[in-house]
């Protein structure tokens, strides 16, 4: 493999990479190199395809090998959280861990889906959730970050909407005292609205699904995300827009989730725009 400035990695090249199961449709690796090659770091990432069973050699080698990270996609997340040496505050509440960090051999759990969702919020339409009422569809991985994220930002209610009772109320539990299971139908009164479900998103069995929540019952003065990024806008979120909404789509979380990261690693500034055109070009080629 070679990096975007064309130079092969050597054994000076510091490593990183992304593990899951697929891992061949991750854009993870295109958006570390990137970041890389507009840094000038010799540095390379590089997908990896691991296996049910195989993540404890896998988090073993990491160090072993001298990684300085590894981002972890699905179905890793949980079994990572439970494999590393230590975990952040976010990613011990969440049982989930989408990136390691390796410090002095250590191998740190953090998980950077919430926090890019909200830097997407504020890119995409401004949003701030102090004070508002939002709403998410789904109870998954995906959801529990953005709720817990919300809840932390100070949203004053944040409710789950999910055909699974037990889910529902346990990603509702990470919303705090504004955490409740709700109904599709409170979606016309909620400021931000939300679907992190797989929905829509094309090349799955979920390609020809949509949310729970009408998207004509949404309109002007809400802001209406999607979590899905492949079709760019989902057939939902055009809708929603139709309808008046604002609406933010789900490559912003993955910038913006891959930047957090980045940073953590190299401890530098990642180039934002640099992984936007990236993240967009990529996007584009793929539809």
């Amino acid at each position: 493999m070679t990096r975007p400035d064309g130079a092969w990695p050597t054994a000076t090249t510091t490593l990183v990479g992304v593990m899951g199961d697929p891992v061949a449709h991750s854009l993870s690796p295109l958006l570390h190199n990137t970041a890389f090659a507009a840094l000038g770091l010799d540095w390379a990432s590089v997908g990896f395809t691991i296996r049910p069973g195989e993540v404890t050699g896998a988090l073993k080698a990491i160090a072993a090998l001298g990684f300085a990270g590894m981002s972890v996609t699905m179905p890793h997340k949980a079994e990572v959280a439970a494999g590393v040496d230590e975990r952040t505050t976010v990613a011990e509440r969440l049982g989930a861990v989408n990136c390691v960090i390796v410090r002095s051999g250590r191998l740190i759990g953090e998980n950077t889906d919430g926090a890019g969702f909200l830097a997407s919020l504020r890119r995409g339409a401004g949003f701030e959730p102090t004070g508002r009422r939002c709403l998410v569809i789904g109870a998954g991985g995906a959801a529990r970050a953005v709720t817990l994220a919300l809840a932390e930002a100070g949203a004053h209610e944040v409710v789950v909407v999910n055909r699974n009772p037990q889910r529902a109320e346990a990603a509702a539990a990470l919303g705090g005292s504004g955490g409740r299971v709700g109904s599709p139908g409170e979606a016309a009164g909620m400021d931000l609205v939300v679907n992190a479900t797989p929905a829509g998103m094309a090349g799955t069995p979920e390609a020809a699904l949509t949310p729970a929540v009408d998207p004509a019952t949404l309109g002007s003065g809400q802001v209406v995300a999607d979590l899905i990024y492949h079709p760019a806008r989902t057939v939902w979120l055009t809708a929603a827009a139709e309808a008046g909404a604002s609406v933010v789509g789900g490559l912003g979380m993955l910038v913006h989730q891959a930047e957090a990261q980045l940073e953590a690693w190299t401890g530098l500034e990642p180039p934002v725009a640099v992984l936007w055109a990236a993240a967009q070009s990529a996007v584009a080629d793929r539809s």
